[in-house]
């Protein structure tokens, strides 16, 4: 009983020099604090806020002009119970599985091919790769979605010079998803290839010159040094890229809007759908905290089995 004691004060007497030491730190920068602040405020008015609201609309049966009620765990009994919420979650599961490894590993060679040019060269293709990435989703979706057109379509007419029937790309459900899947693999992932190209620039060209001697060829320096290296790179990129694939939204909603049925419906198109189409906010609300905590079990999944050593 008395070592108990002894410790509870110990831990009060550290704790109580933490929060000294956080004092006197916060006054000795004052300063950053201050110019932290409207940004501060900005995050928690525009992000910490709706976020804790959601979650209390969440055990809500939300209605904007009449009273709530609170309904506890019905939202989200009612969001595993969805069949359009399994179909949203397949169809999120499999686009993401392949659009994710398919673009980090393109970027990935893209940058190992554009380092190995010239200065003039990189800044070319560095800035002809990063462009989409500038570019609205909007104005890609539309083009991709004229492409796909069953009567006057790019695609068709492609297929029509070896005498193929057109194909309703977008129309049918065997062929909608792979669709959104293809153009979104043929969008370079800008942002991977130039974050590769500056980790690229950081690896100590030491190591290539200890492999040259050691009789080593470009692959397997690029296999043993450079894709190691590039571990860090490879993590972030994976689980940036992982958190945009799981939220997908402008592609759907201009060129599918979940349809055929629902052979493209995703997570969040199906949140938007619940919330502005069918004015169902606590539910939407729920479905949005479900898909919260998906995200964040995959991606600590992903650091833990791709995360550096070091």
């Amino acid at each position: 009983m008395e070592l108990s004691t002894t410790a509870i004060k110990n831990s009060m007497k550290n704790a109580g020099k933490r929060l000294k030491r956080t004092g006197y730190l916060m006054r000795k920068n004052y300063a950053a604090y201050l110019f932290l602040l409207p940004k501060l405020i900005l995050f928690t008015v525009f992000i910490v806020i709706p976020v804790i609201w959601a979650f209390i609309l969440s055990f809500q049966e939300y209605r904007v002009m009449d009273s709530n009620i609170f309904t506890g765990l019905d939202n989200y009994k009612q969001v595993f119970e969805s069949k359009a919420f399994k179909e949203a979650l397949l169809n999120t599961s499999i686009y993401t599985v392949i659009t994710v490894p398919f673009n980090v590993i393109t970027a990935l060679i893209a940058a190992s091919l554009i380092h190995s040019l010239g200065r003039f060269a990189q800044s070319f293709f560095r800035a002809a790769f990063y462009l989409p990435t500038v570019t609205s989703m909007v104005i890609i979706a539309m083009v991709w979605h004229w492409m796909y057109n069953y009567e006057f379509g790019l695609f068709n007419h492609v297929i029509g010079w070896f005498g193929m029937e057109p194909v309703n790309w977008l129309g049918q459900t065997n062929s909608a998803l792979a669709a959104i899947i293809i153009m979104q693999m043929l969008i370079p992932f800008g942002v991977g290839i130039i974050l590769y190209l500056a980790s690229m620039s950081s690896i100590s060209e030491s190591l290539y010159e200890a492999a040259t001697i050691d009789g080593a060829n470009a692959f397997q320096k690029w296999v043993r040094i450079t894709i190691p290296m590039l571990k860090p790179s490879t993590v972030y990129l994976t689980l940036l890229s992982t958190i945009g694939s799981f939220q997908v939204f402008t592609q759907i909603i201009l060129m599918t809007r979940g349809g055929p049925g629902y052979a493209t419906e995703t997570l969040v198109h199906l949140i938007y759908k619940t919330g502005f189409r069918d004015f169902e906010f606590g539910l939407a609300a729920a479905q949005s905290v479900v898909l919260f905590f998906i995200i964040l079990v995959v991606s600590i999944l992903q650091y833990r089995a791709l995360r550096h050593d070091e």
